[in-house]
């Protein structure tokens, strides 16, 4: 699994429709509006090298809004966030 953190500058005022309309698109897992130099930050993953750049060149590219991007892609995660205990029912 591919894991891409895609940073997006937005129009003033379209920070919220934006992010609605990014979240629901495929290999979307989740999209942060974020203080700084950025609008919006979103999780994209996807099986491949390939999945990702069909997502930046063709899906992004198709919203309006967007003014630009930058892709950053994961190389190895490290987490305390325990999923195991999130996904655990009984225990």
């Amino acid at each position: 699994m591919i894991t891409a953190v895609i940073l997006l500058n937005v129009d003033r005022g379209q920070v919220n429709h934006v992010a609605q309309r990014i979240v629901n698109m495929e290999n979307v897992t989740e999209v942060f509006s974020v203080s700084g130099r950025y609008d919006l930050v979103a999780i994209v993953r996807t099986k491949d090298n390939e999945g990702i750049a069909d997502f930046v060149t063709n899906d992004l590219v198709s919203l309006s809004g967007i003014q630009s991007t930058e892709t950053l892609l994961a190389f190895k995660a490290f987490s305390n966030f325990d999923l195991e205990h999130m996904f655990s029912i009984g225990s």
